[in-house]
């Protein structure tokens, strides 16, 4: 990953560049730590869970997505689920990519799949809900459903 920034959003062509295929439209790089190898020497499952939620965090920022603030929706994440394709090593250089697809009344699906040397290493999806200070359900905005479907190609559930 020649001249790829490490921490900083990469659009569609970048990925395209690559060789990241569509629907992937967002990503950001970074490199494999040695606080993150498990006993066996490859990087520990807990890791990646650790990515995708600095990645959302990218996400939510790039895409204008408040979740910080008095009227801003709190995001809770409600499940995971992710599947370990291949293993990754120390220093491997990786993009996570992550894109909303489901679209419910006040929650959404979010995948995500690590790129390393070329090749898919881990897929896995979320749910996201998104809630009132109260803690009740709160309901997706139009605009940012509108966003979703432009900018992720999610669908309506």
């Amino acid at each position: 990953m020649k001249n790829i920034p490490y921490h900083t959003p990469l659009d569609a062509d970048t990925l395209r560049a690559i060789g990241i295929p569509e629907p992937w439209a967002f990503g950001v790089a970074d490199r494999t730590r040695f606080s993150e190898l498990d006993p066996l020497g490859h990087i520990n499952n807990a890791a990646y869970l650790a990515w995708f939620e600095s990645f959302r965090i990218q996400y939510m920022q790039a895409y204008g997505i408040g979740y910080t603030g008095a009227d801003s929706p709190q995001l809770v994440l409600r499940q995971v689920q992710v599947d370990y394709l291949a293993e990754m090593k120390l220093a491997e250089d990786y993009i996570v990519t992550g894109r909303a697809s489901v679209l419910r009344t006040s929650s959404f699906k979010m995948d995500y799949a690590v790129w390393s040397g070329g090749s898919l290493r881990t897929t896995s999806h979320a749910i996201i809900v998104l809630l009132n200070a109260d803690g009740t359900k709160r309901s997706i905005s139009p605009e940012l459903r509108d966003m979703l479907k432009t900018r992720d190609g999610a669908t309506d559930a």
